[in-house]
């Protein structure tokens, strides 16, 4: 296990100060702004942050508003992480210890900002980018992205006679990442946010580019009650369909054991986007497909194996 300096043993320890000030726009139960509340309860007030296009950025920094404590810039789909590339040579130019962090979703990260995200990593930037993943572009009306789960029912890929929603599995993308050999690659839940805190500190002592996928319950585009965030996300660990792991200097580590896994019905009936495989025998199938992609998550992981 990783040891971070100044970690805390529970939500309770985490600093109180809040740098994302409430206020904000966001949807009723959105997993996006728990994520960066508790990031940047582990990043500090030292810090810039880069913000792509998206839900965030709509609902944090409508024109003459702001719900950012800390320096914050905005920028397109596709250029954070040159933005954020750029600024922390300036920074380090200037001989500060700023830390540069970059919010992005994952229609920004995996899909339109990918070239500018790998070119960040390639050369070394000392960056902290975090993906809020809620699987799918869900501030322009939900339409499909590349981390878009097998059978998801979308705007750009409705299930219907001839369509089971999303025909493409989820881009790996913290994998792809991590093929950039870069010091630390890590998943995370909003719903562990003791996890994440860890994780966040964690990249902050990295020199070199740092990368967290952060998985992000959206009740508005996955189609549940405001109030069930947290279930949603920890089912999706529970089932193995997301898996919370690390990898450090090209090691996968401090993989988060589940005991007995939960079958994936439990997390797709509580969301909009999986009803329509409930509705027929083609559905089950689909589903049973899915229940395949979490069997190899645990065999690859190692997800089955005594706690």
């Amino acid at each position: 296990m990783v040891q971070v300096k100044g970690l805390t043993n529970s939500v309770a320890g985490m600093p109180a100060e809040e740098l994302l000030a409430p206020g904000h726009t966001a949807c009723p139960g959105c997993g996006q702004t728990l994520a960066v509340r508790i990031a940047l309860k582990a990043i500090g007030r030292n810090a810039i942050a880069c913000m792509a296009t998206g839900c965030l950025e709509v609902s944090t920094g409508l024109y003459n508003r702001s719900a950012w404590r800390i320096p914050c810039i905005h920028m397109l789909f596709e250029n954070a992480a040159a933005v954020a590339s750029g600024i922390e040579r300036a920074v380090k130019r200037m001989g500060k210890d700023t830390k540069v962090v970059v919010f992005a979703g994952d229609g920004g990260t995996i899909d339109i900002g990918f070239g500018a995200l790998s070119g960040m990593l390639e050369r070394g930037h000392n960056v902290i980018y975090i993906c809020l993943d809620n699987e799918a572009y869900m501030n322009t009306g939900v339409q499909r992205s590349g981390a878009t789960p097998y059978a998801a029912h979308t705007t750009t890929s409705p299930s219907g006679e001839v369509s089971i929603g999303n025909p493409r599995p989820k881009k790996d993308a913290p994998w792809i990442v991590a093929a950039h050999h870069i010091p630390y690659v890590a998943t995370a839940s909003s719903s562990y946010p003791k996890d994440l805190f860890r994780k966040v500190k964690r990249a902050c002592e990295v020199d070199g580019p740092a990368y967290i996928q952060v998985h992000v319950p959206c009740p508005t585009g996955w189609g549940y009650d405001t109030s069930k965030t947290v279930e949603v996300g920890r089912l999706a660990v529970e089932t193995a369909l997301w898996v919370n792991y690390e990898v450090v200097d090209d090691e996968v580590t401090n993989v988060m054991k589940i005991g007995k896994r939960k079958p994936v019905e439990e997390y797709l009936k509580m969301q909009k986007r999986f009803r329509h495989l409930f509705a027929s025998e083609e559905g089950r199938k689909e589903i049973e497909r899915i229940q395949a992609i979490a069997d190899y998550n645990a065999r690859k992981f190692g997800l089955d194996e005594m706690l």
